[in-house]
């Protein structure tokens, strides 16, 4: 029997994309599509790429309430941040068996000073990290977290730039080989990271030809998410200068993060950390020389790295580049899902993106 999935909030970016990946998964049935101001519109008309699909092409977005969710298997929470938190407890009391997979950030973080110090409500709790490749202090491999997610049914999928900084860098602070008082992370992000709500400053005449920095200062809610995995990783206390910039594009995130070295540390020692990733089907490390680029990993799940030794400023630099809708956001609610199912992780999830 395929396993039902509904989402909420399915008129968006995000959920749009959950959509479009539960339809091309083979074991998974698309249930109910909840909306808010777009409740009772056509799908169809929010969501025109899915149009031709045919379980999509007369629907109507429900209205997001747990009566509608209730009675799936999987609920997708697609939401806006401070959003996500009394859905979930609804659903907690009305079906406390299924699955519940949150895109949008209020289960993510597990310091609630944390949260009310970035988001400014009260924190709605902490679920488990739906990033698979995340690695613990002292591991080689990321099997704790895939066994964590194996055995839960609440899932906090990751913050899109937060998985481009940490799976750029993580290597490097698993093995010992980095200081982590001085991390320097400048990202180039497409515009549908800002969402699909009209704001003047989202406007085609207004980004085109234009690059915008936002959240700069340590103001971006994803700076202590960033903190919390390099903390799991083992460099508790870090400290993150992580300046965000909008790019005229409508997908992609291409980041850059550097940090200082340890005496004697060589690009081989660098490159030899960064081989963790030789055995995961969706973080590669690219061959020496060539750089990643964000359009390679349009539309799939995947995140390319690549990394070098500034030695005359003693700081190894790595660009990590992924979609941020895909592997930023429903590619890795998918992949922490089947996980969470029992199916083969890799289930479902694209590893070629489009080009050009």
């Amino acid at each position: 029997m395929p396993v039902s999935v509904a989402i909420a909030g399915a008129s968006g970016y995000a959920g749009g994309e959950v959509a479009r990946l539960v339809l091309g998964h083979p074991d998974l049935e698309l249930g109910a599509l909840t909306a808010h101001s777009n409740a009772g519109e056509p799908v169809a008309a929010h969501q025109p790429h899915l149009a031709a699909h045919p379980a999509i092409a007369d629907r109507t977005f429900a209205p997001t309430t747990a009566a509608e969710l209730a009675g799936h298997d999987v609920v997708v929470l697609a939401l806006p941040h401070g959003a996500s938190g009394a859905v979930a407890a609804e659903l907690e009391a009305t079906d406390p068996g299924c699955i519940v997979v949150d895109v949008g950030a209020d289960h993510r973080l597990a310091d609630p000073q944390a949260w009310r110090d970035y988001y400014g409500s009260e924190h709605a709790g902490t679920w488990t990290y739906g990033m698979p490749e995340l690695l613990h202090a002292g591991e080689t491999t990321a099997q704790r977290q895939r066994a964590e997610l194996a055995a839960t049914r609440r899932i906090a999928v990751p913050g899109c730039n937060v998985t481009a900084v940490t799976l750029g860098l993580q290597p490097g602070i698993a093995a010992g080989l980095i200081e982590v008082d001085d991390v320097v992370a400048v990202l180039a992000v497409g515009y549908s990271g800002a969402g699909k709500a009209p704001k003047a400053n989202l406007l085609a005449s207004e980004a085109l030809g234009s690059l915008v920095p936002y959240g700069v200062g340590g103001t971006h809610r994803h700076v202590p998410e960033i903190l919390q995995n390099f903390a799991v990783t083992g460099a508790a206390g870090a400290r993150l200068s992580f300046t965000p910039v909008l790019v005229p594009t409508s997908r992609g995130i291409l980041a850059t993060t550097t940090a200082r070295v340890r005496e004697g540390v060589t690009e081989a020692d660098l490159r030899a950390a960064w081989d963790v990733y030789d055995a995961e089907p969706f973080v590669h490390t690219l061959p020496a020389g060539r750089w990643p680029t964000s359009g390679a990993t349009t539309g799939a799940n995947t995140a390319l790295v690549q990394l070098a030794l500034d030695a005359r400023a003693g700081r190894v630099v790595v660009t990590s580049a992924l979609d941020n809708l895909v592997k930023g956001t429903a590619g890795a609610a998918l992949q922490s899902l089947n996980l969470a199912l029992g199916l083969p992780e890799t289930a479902g999830l694209p590893l070629t993106g489009v080009s050009p």
